[in-house]
């Protein structure tokens, strides 16, 4: 827990909740040890959706479909989102997700690998929201930058990795070092990237929130 835990149940008691089709898909993930993004995290999402108003939207990183929904529902503007998934089981329950939401037309779901999907997909996207393998997002940073908007907000979710990210590499478990290591790297090129300029927020299990510049 980053911050104090009873903080945290104070923020999330005074949360108005989502739709009943919502909070029903995150028990039913939650029952099946299927991680969704946390209450503060969703909050944060609903602020930056309401503000930036998106039209095209990106996910790397489907899951149950759990945040895509999330993001086509609270969203004010009319959008489209295409959301990229490469763990089998989870497709078919993604896709089965948006049809109960009735969103099977609205959002698009891309399967395989990201790194590779991600190089034929054509940009501009208004958000591009990061929820993946958090060994992976550096590889899939060059591309993401590109397929981002100028003035286009980049969401990335679990980068603070339970507090371990501010522990040396000796202080973690030798399993999570490498991620430890990968994830510190992006922290760096995220917030001395030329084109982006970033905010590192210790909500839920840590966010950064990016802008990218406009070009010349």
């Amino acid at each position: 827990m980053i911050i104090d835990e009873r903080f945290v149940t104070y923020i999330n008691a005074l949360d108005p909740g989502n739709t009943p089709l919502l909070d029903q898909l995150e028990q039913e993930a939650l029952s099946t040890d299927v991680p969704v993004i946390r209450k503060e995290t969703q909050a944060c999402l609903k602020l930056f959706l309401a503000i930036q108003k998106p039209r095209r939207i990106l996910e790397v990183g489907t899951a149950v479909g759990f945040s895509a929904i999330l993001m086509k529902t609270y969203n004010p503007a009319d959008c489209t989102v295409t959301t990229i998934e490469n763990y089998k089981p989870r497709i078919p329950i993604a896709r089965e997700n948006f049809r109960r939401a009735g969103m099977q037309d609205g959002i698009e779901l891309l399967e395989g690998d990201a790194a590779q999907l991600l190089e034929r997909l054509e940009g501009p996207y208004d958000l591009i929201f990061m929820d993946a393998a958090k060994g992976q997002y550096l590889r899939f940073l060059p591309q993401v930058v590109r397929l981002l908007a100028d003035n286009g907000m980049l969401i990335s979710d679990n980068i603070l990795q339970d507090g371990d990210i501010i522990e040396s590499r000796y202080a973690v478990i030798r399993r999570n070092r490498t991620i430890h290591r990968r994830m510190r790297r992006y922290l760096y090129e995220l917030t001395h990237h030329e084109r982006l300029v970033t905010a590192v927020f210790p909500v839920g299990d840590g966010i950064t929130v990016s802008s990218k510049k406009q070009g010349d």
